[in-house]
């Protein structure tokens, strides 16, 4: 299967951008399907640059603004590869001004990287592009926050249950993932992309002594996904102190790999834990660094439910990068060990809670954080869905439904 085929529903957020902001940047993780789609939506005239290519990186590092300078319509590659280039960019578009000049794509948080001094804020629009979710692999544009957020669920076209599920969880969206059918050859993949990426990709954002460290840190976070992020405690298994397990966490963050999911709290509330999650961005990756297989989940179904938990997160956060409505994402936790997998929460300030079950029966207590949820938010509360193994919509009460995990991609 030729990945070019995969439609990235982010395409029109980056064409409108195109039309009216002279930076346009596409921001994710390497092998995400960046610079494909750069080359497909870029003006013909525009020229094609790789920062992979050392001949240009080091000319933009040698003379940035001359480097810029010689640029009409552009697309930079891999631009977080020498970030004093975003210094010169916005001198060039400061001097004239016009729409769709610079396509650049990251795979890094370039915008936060301490070597980049000055900010290009209102003149750029970055546009987050991750892996392949199930709604693009499929060809289907999602209605589930849209309707949710109205007091709605979406019914979903097909059912994903059982083992097809957990087939997609371990596949992940990495689109080299669906060029590769043999699950060897992917998990040859993910191992090759996870070392090429620690040993090459880390210099680029953080000047870190031991390198060694990172690919044990790396696996032991993964055996801490879906929980609560204790910097002693991961610090401790590795012989390091917790300031300097932040600090690695960070550089993680910076490549795309892993995120913190932030505690969601309302000032009123006192008694609400305030500590992150963690999560990773990709669920195949995950289950590359945990060495699950489809035989180890059906021999122990409880190592399922946190990788299935970081996999629907993800694909929620894949959903709002090209919602045209701003969404935030959080989890919830109080001090009675009430707690939600997922909140998201719209501009307006109503609230979604999400509960994520890799079981096929749902009970009236896997509601327990959900109502506290629906209490303390009252009429901002829209919906409360447990998300589980199952075939079909069951009412819980007011406002509250088991739903299939399928109906995140059923459209109106």
């Amino acid at each position: 299967m030729e990945t070019t085929l995969f439609p990235r529903f982010s395409t029109e957020r980056i064409l409108t951008a195109l039309k009216d902001t002279p930076v346009v940047m596409i921001n994710g993780p390497r092998q995400c399907g960046k610079t494909t789609l750069v080359r497909q939506l870029a003006s013909t005239d525009a020229i094609y640059i790789t920062l992979d290519d050392d001949t240009a990186l080091a000319a933009a590092r040698n003379d940035p603004t001359g480097f810029v300078r010689q640029l009409d319509y552009a697309i930079i590659d891999e631009v977080q590869r020498a970030p004093e280039l975003l210094r010169a960019i916005k001198k060039a578009v400061d001097d004239e001004r016009r729409p769709g000049r610079f396509l650049l794509t990251g795979s890094t948080h370039v915008l936060t990287m301490p070597t980049v001094s000055e900010s290009l804020a209102g003149r750029i629009e970055i546009v987050h592009l991750l892996p392949l979710s199930l709604a693009e692999i499929r060809n289907q544009k999602p209605a589930f926050l849209k309707h949710a957020f109205a007091g709605k669920l979406v019914k979903p076209a097909e059912v994903m249950i059982d083992h097809a599920l957990v087939q997609t969880v371990l596949t992940g969206g990495y689109p080299e993932m669906f060029v590769r059918q043999n699950p060897k050859r992917r998990y040859a993949w993910r191992r090759d992309y996870l070392h090429a990426l620690l040993q090459r990709d880390v210099r680029d954002v953080s000047s870190i002594e031991k390198l060694d460290h990172l690919p044990r840190l790396l696996q032991i976070l993964a055996h801490h996904s879906g929980q609560l992020i204790n910097f002693t405690q991961i610090a401790g298994q590795l012989g390091l102190d917790s300031k300097t397990a932040s600090k690695y966490l960070a550089v993680f963050e910076q490549l795309f790999l892993v995120y913190r999911l932030k505690p969601w709290f309302r000032n009123q509330i006192k008694r609400m834990i305030k500590t992150p999650k963690l999560h990773f961005f990709d669920s195949g990756l995950l289950a590359n660094l945990l060495a699950l297989t489809t035989e180890r989940i059906a021999e122990n179904r409880l190592l399922f439910g946190p990788i299935l938990e970081t996999f629907v997160v993800s694909e929620i956060m894949k959903q709002i990068t090209w919602c045209d409505e701003a969404y935030t994402l959080h989890h919830y936790r109080d001090k009675e060990q009430n707690e939600v997998d997922l909140v998201v929460e719209n501009e307006i300030g109503a609230v979604l809670g999400i509960e994520i079950k890799a079981s096929a029966s749902v009970y009236a207590d896997d509601f327990k954080g959900l109502r506290k949820l629906a209490h303390i938010c009252q009429d901002e509360f829209k919906l409360g869905i447990v998300l589980y193994n199952g075939e079909n919509i069951i009412p819980f009460g007011d406002r509250l439904f088991a739903a299939p995990i399928s109906c995140l991609w059923g459209s109106a």
